[in-house]
C-alpha cells in the first residue's frame, strides 16, 4: 500500500531575538550581530520553503544547511532540513533533524507530524502511533484529523482495524473532506469485505482531485474491486484513466501491467 501520510510546510518566518548577555572580554557575537545572524538565517529558510514548495529539495537544502549555519538553534529551520532531507529519501538525516527541531521546541507539532510520517514510511509502526498520540492529547494541536489520519494508517498496517476506523473516522469528524483519511478508510472498508463502501469512498477521493497520483491510485483501487467482482469492462475504465492521470507515476504504471493481463 502506498503511504498516504504527507507534510504539509509551515515554514513561516519567526524573527528570533538573541537575549544571551555579552561577556566581557571574550570574542562573543554582540546582541546585534546575533540579531542579524538571525534575520538572514531566516531569509534562508523563506528561500529554501519556496525551493521545497516547488519541488526542488537540492536547492532547499542548501539555503536550509546555509540558515542552520548562521543560527543552529533555529526549530523552523532543523524542521526544514528534515522536511528537505525526507524528500531526497535520505531518512537518517531527515529525522536528526526533526528530533533536533523537538528538542528545540517540545510543542513543534508539524516537526512531530512530520516524524511521525517518517516513522510510517520506515514501517516503525509502533513509534508513528506514539509520535500521532502525543499531538492528538495536545489541545493546542490545530490539525488533529492530520495526526488521526496517520494514527488510523499506522493501525491500519499494524493490523488493527478497529482502532484504525475508530480514528479515521474521528479525522474526517474534524474534516469530511480531509481524503488521505478517506484513503486509508476505504482500505479498513475492503479488508473488512465492504466492497461498494470501499469503492464510495475511493469515488469521493477522486471527486476532490487530490492530485494525479493519489487520482491514479484510488482508481487502480477501485479496478482491483471491479475485478473481484467480476466486472472486468468497468475495470479497464478505471485503469485507463489511472493511466492517463499518472503515466509516469508509480501507479500508473501498475494500471498499465494489470491492463495488460486483463487484455
Amino acid at each position: 500500500m502506498q503511504i498516504h501520510a504527507r507534510l504539509w510546510l509551515t515554514l513561516t518566518s519567526a524573527t528570533l531575538l538573541a537575549t544571551a548577555p555579552m561577556l566581557g572580554g571574550c570574542a562573543t557575537p554582540s546582541a546585534q550581530d546575533r540579531a542579524e545572524a538571525a534575520r538572514k538565517a531566516i531569509a534562508h529558510l523563506d528561500l529554501g520553503a519556496e525551493h521545497l514548495n516547488a519541488g526542488r529539495p537540492a536547492l532547499a537544502l542548501r539555503e536550509f544547511l546555509a540558515g542552520e549555519a548562521l543560527d543552529p538553534s533555529n526549530a523552523r529551520l532543523q524542521h526544514a532540513l528534515g522536511e528537505a532531507f525526507l524528500a531526497q529519501g535520505k531518512h537518517k538525516e531527515s529525522e536528526e533533524h526533526y528530533l533536533r527541531a523537538i528538542e528545540l521546541s517540545p510543542s513543534f507539532h508539524d516537526a512531530r507530524l512530520g516524524l511521525s510520517a517518517l516513522y510510517i514510511l520506515e514501517e516503525r509502526y509502533p513509534e508513528a502511533i506514539a509520535a500521532c498520540k502525543v499531538l492528538i492529547d495536545d489541545p493546542t494541536f490545530p490539525a488533529p484529523w492530520r495526526a488521526l489520519a496517520n494514527l488510523g494508517f499506522a493501525e491500519l498496517r499494524e493490523g488493527d482495524l478497529v482502532d484504525a476506523r475508530k480514528h479515521l473516522e474521528l479525522a474526517r469528524q474534524y474534516h469530511p473532506d480531509y481524503w488521505p483519511a478517506m484513503l486509508s478508510l476505504s482500505q479498513v472498508e475492503l479488508q473488512e469485505g465492504h466492497r461498494p463502501a470501499a469503492i464510495e469512498l475511493l469515488r469521493k477521493v477522486i471527486s476532490l482531485q487530490p492530485g494525479p497520483g493519489v487520482e491514479a491510485e484510488a482508481n487502480y483501487r477501485i479496478a482491483e474491486i471491479y475485478v473481484s467482482l467480476g466486472q472486468r469492462d468497468e475495470a479497464v475504465g478505471h485503469l485507463t484513466i489511472a493511466v492517463a492521470r499518472a503515466p509516469q507515476g508509480v501507479w500508473g504504471k501498475r494500471s498499465e501491467e494489470y491492463l495488460k493481463l486483463l487484455k
